[in-house]
């Protein structure tokens, strides 16, 4: 009989984890594509604090127009995954597993809201607001740090 607790463990693991390593300077092309990707958030606001209260206020539609276009940009991605059977550039399959529903990403979501609403940065974000000199962003960076670490420490003893 298999254990809940087995079946977790085996989500735990990329099931597109690639086994190929590379020298140390393959990683720069990253770095410079999170560079590019910190600029774009700069420039469109996306890591204004006032921009993002005044989404949750209901006063602009300027983020919900960014998340917007981005969920349409991902759902057309993953259309033309699965309908044109695109591989990875070295020729593997794509996998999209599909996910159970539970009552723990109701909760999830509700805690990554308010968090998002209270300190006006969500994960993405965080690193160009502090690359721009928003120094107390560091304390909600270390906070999402502390709350990864809890979730793994108790992760065992939630229903999942």
């Amino acid at each position: 009989m298999i254990k809940e607790k087995d079946i977790r463990r085996q989500d735990a693991v990329c099931v597109n984890e690639s086994t190929l390593t590379y020298r140390w300077y393959h990683n720069l092309k990253y770095l410079a594509s999170g560079i590019i990707f910190g600029i774009i958030f700069v420039k469109a606001e996306v890591i204004s604090w006032f921009r993002i209260q005044e989404m949750f206020r209901l006063q602009s539609f300027h983020m919900y127009g960014i998340i917007g276009s981005a969920v349409l940009v991902g759902m057309i991605s993953v259309w033309v995954i699965k309908k044109f059977k695109i591989k990875t550039i070295y020729g593997k399959p794509i996998t999209l597993t599909p996910k159970k529903f539970n009552k723990g990403q109701i909760y999830g979501g509700l805690i990554f809201g308010f968090g998002w609403a209270i300190t006006g940065a969500c994960p993405g974000p965080l690193f160009a607001q502090i690359g721009t000199g928003a120094l107390a962003v560091s304390v909600t960076l270390l906070s999402a740090v502390a709350g990864t670490w809890v979730y793994g420490y108790f992760r065992d003893q939630l229903p999942h």
